[in-house]
């Protein structure tokens, strides 16, 4: 993007969603320096959250989890049905890989820690938008331990892998190593909208709603886990 798209370009839309009040003021003021977000509403709890949601309808949710009531986890397919067109992204700080699997599972975009500068959130924030990847950087290496964790219990419908061609295996592999789709239309030498008609497919019949979650099942196969 050349800086006069950037200039003229609209924020991106942002809801808070954490309980520590400073934190969250603290978060929102940052987030309103930087002229490439508006941030559209902030809640306290998860209640409060589903609430809200709907009618500020955020691009992005910045979601704790340790939230009074239920924890942010829980609420993630809540809020994921209360506003579909948004993207949340999990702002926590936890490092147990047992969130970070249950976030991811659940349909989390991504999985930041606290202990983000404002430079990596902004990115964070802005990857997430296109539906990229957005793990910390501390976290990606817990992401094999996050797959040991339990997995919902499955039907016995057939493997959905053997449903996809081999150009969505190849463009599955890409996805996992964190390749964008821009990169990857490059490396294939594609157009960059056929790469985004090829995720669209790869994700319905996966039945996933994220490049994350896309990620993390091909990693699991990778290491032979369920």
């Amino acid at each position: 993007m050349s800086p006069m798209d950037a200039s003229v370009a609209a924020p991106l839309r942002v809801m808070v969603v954490d309980d520590h009040t400073l934190f969250r003021r603290g978060l929102i003021a940052l987030l309103a320096a930087d002229g490439r977000f508006e941030v559209v509403g902030e809640a306290g709890d998860a209640g409060e959250a589903l609430r809200l949601a709907p009618r500020c309808r955020p691009q992005v949710v910045l979601l704790d989890n340790h939230l009074p009531g239920a924890s942010g986890i829980d609420t993630l397919p809540s809020l994921i049905a209360a506003v579909p067109d948004a993207r949340v992204l999990m702002l926590t700080m936890s490092e147990d890989e047992r969130d970070l699997a249950a976030a991811l599972r659940a349909g989390a975009a991504g999985y930041l820690l606290k202990t983000a500068d404002s430079q990596e959130l902004g990115q964070a924030i802005e990857r997430t938008v296109r539906g990229e990847a957005s793990v910390s950087a501390a976290m990606t290496g817990k992401l094999v331990s996050a797959l040991r964790a339990p997995a919902p219990p499955t039907d016995t419908a057939p493997e959905p892998w053997a449903e996809l061609s081999p150009r969505e295996r190849e463009i599955l592999g890409l996805i996992a190593g964190g390749d964008s789709n821009k990169a990857i239309a490059r490396e294939l030498a594609i157009a960059e909208t056929t790469v985004k008609i090829h995720v669209q497919h790869i994700l319905r019949k996966l039945k996933l709603s994220s490049r994350v979650q896309a990620a993390v099942y091909m990693a699991s196969r990778r290491h032979g886990l369920p």
